[in-house]
């Protein structure tokens, strides 16, 4: 996972007052601040807590906070940062910056086969966030991505973008064009205008705006359903949560 971004201008928000104060105590949004090193993975896949014996005020406010998680997914079918059925029972989101190396590994050693296993049937959609954390090159990079995307090319851009040794190359001006070939993308001169532009600022600044708001401070960080899982873990821990999610409905 990324280190937490510790600018004064991007403080965490709050869901809502008392919602989200109940889903930071019960455990809902137990995302992994800490750094992992680079023969472990930090963070796990979150069940919705369950309160025992008179706490079933506590229990509501787990449960309305889990709602509001949820209802973070887009479902969108002109969404060009997403892939799978708009109407897919599960929907996984995932914040990541392309400087980060931990959501490298994930999009690499992870990320197809959860494609090829349950997107191509209709299980999942995949929404992807920029949260760019590491400075203005994740930034240009982000911007790049939903470029890429306006020319339904994001993902062969995400592709190239944390591709085997591609981040030590950074993300310079000539670097992202290079990275935009590479995808495919049809139009560069196009695609240079719309990295650079207000559009572009905008979504990445309002999918960043989302992760502080629910309390995400590195990436990877992912939802499934609402609940979150933290870092780039082993490819059965999002089996994992893909099961149990695809079977509560």
């Amino acid at each position: 996972m990324s280190r937490p971004r510790t600018s004064a201008s991007k403080k965490p928000l709050l869901i809502s007052a008392g919602v989200a104060l109940a889903a930071v105590t019960l455990g809902l949004l137990s995302w992994q601040a800490s750094a992992p090193s680079e023969d472990e993975v930090h963070g796990a896949y979150v069940p919705a807590p369950r309160a025992s014996g008179a706490g079933g005020a506590a229990e509501s406010e787990a449960d309305a906070a889990l709602a509001q998680l949820r209802g973070l997914a887009r479902r969108q079918a002109a969404d060009k940062q997403a892939v799978g059925r708009p109407d897919a029972p599960v929907v996984l989101i995932e914040y990541a910056d392309y400087k980060c190396g931990y959501c490298g590994k994930f999009a690499r050693d992870t990320e197809p086969d959860l494609v090829e296993k349950y997107v191509a049937n209709g299980t999942l959609r995949i929404e992807w966030r920029n949260f760019p954390i590491f400075g203005s090159e994740s930034e240009a990079a982000a911007r790049a991505a939903w470029a890429a995307g306006q020319q339904d090319r994001f993902r062969q851009f995400h592709g190239a973008a944390y591709a085997e040794g591609a981040k030590a190359k950074g993300f310079g001006p000539d670097r992202l064009r290079a990275l935009a070939k590479e995808a495919r993308v049809p139009d560069l001169d196009r695609f240079e205008e719309d990295m650079d532009g207000q559009a572009a600022k905008d979504a990445v600044a309002r999918d960043q705006e989302e992760g502080y708001r629910i309390g995400v401070s590195s990436t990877p960080s992912f939802l499934v359903n609402g609940r979150p899982i933290a870092g780039a873990q082993p490819a059965d821990a999002f089996v994992d949560a893909i099961e149990k999610a695809k079977a509560l409905g």
